[in-house]
């Protein structure tokens, strides 16, 4: 952890002292490590003098391949023992230790393998002026200094330490059970792919997959996750809010007042350090994560619940730009969230660490709220009933309420509407929530919703052939209101003309007829009558035409 300078000169800085020695941090052994196997095999990309020059640089523990990109087709020759490919455009996947090279063919997209020992390498270094691999943040052993010489030298230095073997933790745990990616081949839920910066999430359709060795645990897809799907697991979320709350409840055991929580991370560390120099306000209580990503608004809620005046999250200038813009995003969810029960939208807030003044003008801000009944709750491990039950809190808390309020795009609270005229009770929508959010009557065609499951996913946008649903992100405030269900749409049933048995509804046959329309099936009257037949007397009506007449007509 890094050393602050914290004073404890006042009732404040005494409590906070003793809240902070209180708590166990949580714990940060991983669960699971990923391991890598380096034999230093470095594979060279760019034009021909840079990378020579590069090749001859290198120390003599590691065996170069160079790669000069043309339009030619790939060929390989030896020249004193180093390998040169010329020609080709290449392509470059994988991660530290397994690197794999391929050239794209000319034509029709496919790839033309180079030959299995040559085209798997330990480290690359990438000469090109933009890199191969087109990424917020490089995969280890990945080095693309490009055009700039220092960069060049540093990385030829760097790379004999990137020989041996590796270990690094397993950030992440994923449970593609309640993974909102996809379901029945219906795209849905992207905001984890949509954050990491590191490229390491991919969709497998019908949910996502995590490449550990990609993963460099920014915690972004587990802060954005609207289930739970993906959790963080360095630490876990639930062993960290569990101190927190240890920490809030000490802290106004021992006497503090207005504590205000301070999420920071290595690459705020120094600004944080240097901006007060010892001076910190005494009832800001930091805590360093290893990525401030990695929290987002379960945790912020749970901490304004547990009494924090304010949450800050400082972001240095370190923290890749596709998590700064997620954590934005929450920001803004959050403050629209608490501005609707009356609290001040500002009481969480994303500082960016430029200078000292921006951190210490957030830290001494007014702009902050205050319940008269902090909450001490333990915290419990689904994401969606932290949030319920933090909100439910600060709701009952709160100086006053609105009945709703709508809420930006990606937002993962809301409600769906339906059009009633397009709707034919298909319940592909009801086939495809992967949160149980849209369900079917009992038997009935009945189209109910619970706003709470919903987390705007747009898997029923999506699957509903008729185009009559649409997500409108929003918050509805009473808890009983958006945890029943609520009837959006029924018809009658309608019964089968032979034997009386429910099967479909109105709608459906007349889109069913009408789809059929022309179909050399369904041309006579008594195939047309079929349709508005259950399956068994549809099929039993079949067999007796074929008998009476022999045709096989269906």
């Amino acid at each position: 952890m890094t050393h602050l300078h914290l004073r404890d000169t006042t009732a404040n800085g005494r409590a906070r002292a003793a809240a902070l020695g209180s708590g166990h941090r949580p714990d940060v052994t991983p669960a699971s490590m990923v391991e890598f196997l380096s034999h230093g095999r470095v594979l060279i990309l760019g034009e021909e003098s840079g990378a020579l020059y590069a090749a001859q640089q290198l120390d003599d523990e590691l065996v170069a391949t160079l790669c000069i990109p043309g339009n030619s087709q790939p060929t390989s020759s030896t020249v004193d023992g180093l390998v040169i490919v010329r020609g080709g455009r290449p392509q470059l996947s994988g991660s530290l230790g397994n690197f794999r090279l391929s050239f794209a063919a000319a034509g029709d997209g496919a790839e033309a393998q180079a030959n299995h020992d040559e085209a798997r390498f330990d480290l690359v270094l990438d000469l090109n002026k933009s890199p191969l691999l087109d990424r917020e943040v490089l995969p280890p052993g990945y080095y693309a200094p490009g055009r700039d010489a220092y960069a060049l030298e540093r990385a030829i230095a760097e790379l004999p330490d990137m020989r041996g073997e590796f270990e690094k933790p397993k950030y992440f745990n994923l449970d593609t059970d309640i993974c909102a990616h996809g379901r029945r081949g219906v795209s849905g839920c992207t905001r984890c792919l949509d954050v990491c910066p590191t490229v390491a999430i991919t969709s497998n359709g019908e949910s996502v997959q995590v490449d550990a060795n990609l993963c460099q645990g920014f915690g972004s897809c587990a802060s954005v996750c609207p289930t739970g799907a993906i959790t963080y697991a360095f630490p876990g979320t639930k062993d960290l809010l569990a101190y927190l709350r240890t920490v809030t409840v000490s802290y106004r055991e021992h006497g503090g007042a207005d504590p205000l929580m301070v999420f920071y991370d290595s690459s705020s560390a120094d600004t944080l350090a240097d901006a007060f120099d010892g001076d910190m306000p005494e009832n800001a209580l930091p805590v360093e994560l290893e990525e401030v990503g990695s929290v987002g608004m379960d945790t912020w809620f749970t901490c304004l619940a547990y009494g924090a005046r304010r949450v800050l999250v400082l972001a240095g200038p370190g923290t890749p730009g596709s998590i700064v813009e997620a954590l934005e995003h929450q920001v803004d969810v959050t403050a629209r969230i608490l501005e609707g029960m009356g609290y001040a939208g500002g009481a969480v807030a994303l500082i960016r660490t430029g200078d000292d003044a921006t951190v210490t003008g957030a830290v001494s801000s007014a702009d902050a709220m205050d319940i008269k009944r902090p909450a001490t709750f333990a915290p419990p491990p689904e994401k969606r009933l932290l949030l319920r039950t933090a909100i439910n809190h600060l709701l009952e808390e709160a100086p006053g309420s609105k009945k709703a309020i709508p809420l930006p795009a990606g937002a993962p609270f809301g409600q769906i509407r339906v059009d009633k005229s397009a709707c034919t009770m298909c319940m592909s929508c009801i086939a495809v929530c992967p949160t149980a959010a849209l369900r079917e009557g009992q038997g009935l065609p009945q189209l109910n919703f619970s706003e709470w499951s919903c987390i705007q996913c747009g898997l029923c946008e999506t699957a509903c052939p008729e185009d009559a649903i649409r997500s409108e992100p929003r918050f509805l405030y009473d808890d009983e209101e958006r945890s029943k269900p609520r009837l959006l749409h029924e018809e009658q049933p309608l019964c089968c003309i032979s034997c009386g048995k429910p099967f479909a509804t109105r709608s459906t046959l007349k889109a069913m007829m009408k789809k059929l329309e022309g179909h050399w099936m369904f041309q006579s009257e008594a195939e047309r009558r079929r349709l508005e037949m259950c399956d068994v007397c549809r099929v039993k009506d079949m067999m007796r035409a074929h008998g009476q007449d022999g045709s096989g007509s269906a």
